[in-house]
């Protein structure tokens, strides 16, 4: 830095550099001599979204629009940022308002974003999800040289059956809890099981049992093509992508047709929207069978629920549910903040309207960040809540995220888009999870699993009967009695019921890749 004042030119050497946190103090001080700079106001969002700050994120991005910014890297930045806080519908019209942009990286990179919150807007139907997925992978596709997908392989009677599954999460066990509840019992003696790794590895601690005939592949640092062509090698029968829209740098993957069927299990939520994948898995509570036209891909229903589950690495012990010694309600979400969106605040805000006493816990990684705090804070405000009902943490070890169910009586579902982890992990803790029957796959995650555990009675009508079970639960003197027995035989009721039936998912699962390897 040269003598004087900090400068724009200081704040983006060190921003270059790297040094995030100097950068954003640097953009501060000079923003205050040029308020209008649309380069200085992106810099500062830019380099606040890279230290995870995604509240001074979105304010100082939008101040780079208000000043003139037309660029796209500004309106992709801040679409990420309010996607990020939970104002998926403001994330997608940024997207939306790029997606013509004569550069073909920014156009497909728009297009894919909004690929990803498309089935969180509370505005799109089944049918706008599948024409905006079916957009993206068009303009993806077009990047893409033409691929044959290879041949069925011929098997002699009696071969097993190859099957390769593809995780860039294997290594985290609250993920995983479905997949190794279903690969730990896959029948060796039919199945040969291939995992490719495209993140941690597969661990004990995480959950997986290792057995001699698997085989784990390495692929973090293989591109897309790259892994296209080495699956191929593999020659797998039956490709799984465990990913979805998760990793959406990947998905290009299954437009090279590595495998002779590719199936998507666990992560998808709606559909894929992609020539590559021919079948899809759900249940009969996720996709009614009038919705099948909304999916690109064959659609497969297992009995019970899709995400049947296994806890197989260690987790806190039920708590008591703190009402019993605090004298009123507290209402919880420990899921994504990407899932609360305007209409959820408007829900959650309603019940404390009506329930003075409740209080409402939140903790998620972006409440790591005191700025995306005070957004979320903001939020509750416009909607007559005081910030000081709403306690909120961030980021932890997982032992301890789940320990914090202790501070939760009853949780609360998002929606349009519902926990699926976030979901089994509640009800896992003892904490029953309050949601509603919706209007697409992502809306019913959790009456699959709360319906496949014998709680259908938690998944309300609508949103309106959501709210007034909320209000009637909060309100009633018996809650604290009847929220203590069912913690404390939730486990037990769990664990005998089909929400954690993953031999019967395993059989399912294993049946249908037999019908679709032919």
């Amino acid at each position: 830095m040269s003598g004087g004042a900090p400068s724009l030119a200081d704040a983006d050497r060190a921003h270059t550099a790297g040094r995030l946190e100097e950068a954003v103090a640097l953009y501060r001080e000079a923003l205050k001599r040029q308020p209008d700079s649309a380069d200085g106001w992106y810099g500062l969002g830019s380099a606040a979204q890279s230290l995870g700050a995604q509240g001074d994120a979105a304010t100082a991005l939008a101040r780079s629009i208000a000043c003139g910014a037309t660029a796209a890297p500004v309106h992709l930045a801040l679409g990420r940022a309010l996607f990020a806080l939970g104002e998926v519908e403001a994330a997608i019209d940024q997207y939306t308002g790029i997606e013509a942009v004569p550069n073909r990286a920014h156009r497909t990179m728009a297009l894919m974003n909004k690929s990803v919150a498309i089935p969180g807007d509370p505005r799109a139907d089944n049918a706008a999800v599948l024409r905006v997925r079916r957009d993206w992978a068009r303009a993806e596709a077009a990047t893409i040289d033409a691929v044959a997908r290879p041949p069925r392989r011929t098997r002699s009677p009696g071969e097993k059956l190859k099957i390769g599954y593809v995780s860039s999460f294997f290594a985290a066990a609250n993920w995983m809890k479905p997949v190794y509840g279903v690969i730990n019992r896959h029948d060796r003696s039919a199945f040969d099981v291939h995992l490719f790794c495209d993140g941690g590895m597969p661990s004990a601690e995480a959950g997986y049992r290792d057995h001699d005939t698997d085989v784990l592949h390495r692929i973090r640092t293989a591109s897309t093509a790259e892994l296209a062509d080495y699956i191929r090698r593999v020659g797998v029968d039956v490709l799984v992508d465990l990913n979805g829209y998760s990793v959406p740098g990947r998905l290009g993957l299954y437009l090279r047709r590595p495998a002779p069927a590719i199936v998507g299990w666990f992560n998808m939520f709606a559909t894929s929207g992609m020539p590559g994948y021919g079948h899809i898995v759900g249940d009969d509570q996720t996709i009614p069978r009038r919705e099948e036209r909304y999916y690109s891909e064959r659609v497969w229903r297992v009995p019970g629920s899709y995400l049947a589950f296994e806890v197989a690495y260690p987790v806190p012990d039920v708590a008591p549910p703190p009402c019993l010694a605090s004298g009123h309600v507290t209402f919880g979400c420990l899921g994504s903040q990407y899932k609360i969106t305007d209409g959820v605040i408007a829900a959650w805000a309603t019940i404390l309207t009506r329930v003075p006493n409740a209080r409402l816990f939140l903790r998620n990684g972006e409440l790591s960040d005191e700025s995306s705090r005070a957004a979320i804070l903001a939020r509750f405000g416009k909607a007559g809540i005081d910030s000081a009902r709403i306690d909120m943490e961030g980021r932890t070890a997982h032992f301890d995220f789940l320990a914090s169910y202790a501070r939760v009586d009853v949780a609360l579902d998002t929606f349009p888009y519902n926990g699926g982890t976030t979901t089994t992990e509640a009800l896992w803790q003892g904490v029953p999870v309050l949601s509603f029957d919706g209007d697409r796959w992502a809306s019913r995650t959790s009456k699959s699993l709360l319906v496949a555990a014998g709680l259908g009675e938690w998944c309300l009508a609508d949103e309106a009967a959501y709210v007034e079970r909320a209000v009637a639960l909060a309100s009633d003197p018996a809650t604290p009695a009847i929220l203590g027995d069912m913690r404390a035989g939730m486990r037990a009721r769990l664990a005998a019921s089909p929400a954690c039936d993953c031999a019967r998912l395993c059989s399912a699962l294993e049946d249908i890749y037999r019908r679709v390897a032919g």
